[in-house]
């Protein structure tokens, strides 16, 4: 099964010209990763899990609805981590000069296929 989130990932960061993609247990274990050399794994699944986490007690406390996406923006780009139902957390890293439009549309259509993968 790993390899079909693999594959979802790689059409992500390959239609999306995203950098890389990490798909995350709510527990923050990677479940499958595409990222670069020099992007440690295990810590982005931590940061994913803990900052979805964060973000939807924010969402609730502050009456907002059920948190959907969390974006984190520098100077060098973009970490867009969205919640996959509760069974997981797309992480997708993404250049400064990225067309948000069609990355976000482009996890929307990855985060469908995962969640149907996962059942």
């Amino acid at each position: 099964m790993a390899r079909n989130f693999n594959e979802v990932l790689n059409i992500v960061i390959r239609d999306a010209g995203a950098e890389g993609a990490v798909l995350v247990s709510p527990d923050g274990l990677a479940i499958a990763s595409v990222l670069p050399a020099n992007v440690d794994e295990d810590r982005v699944a931590a940061m994913g899990a803990a900052i979805l986490s964060l973000g939807e007690r924010v969402a609730t406390e502050l009456e907002k609805g059920e948190l959907e996406q969390l974006y984190v923006k520098g100077t060098k780009g973009y970490m867009i981590f969205t919640g996959i139902k509760d069974m997981a957390v797309l992480g997708v890293l993404a250049p400064a000069d990225a067309k948000l439009g069609l990355l976000l549309m482009e996890i929307k259509r990855a985060a469908k296929q995962i969640e149907e993968l996962l059942g």
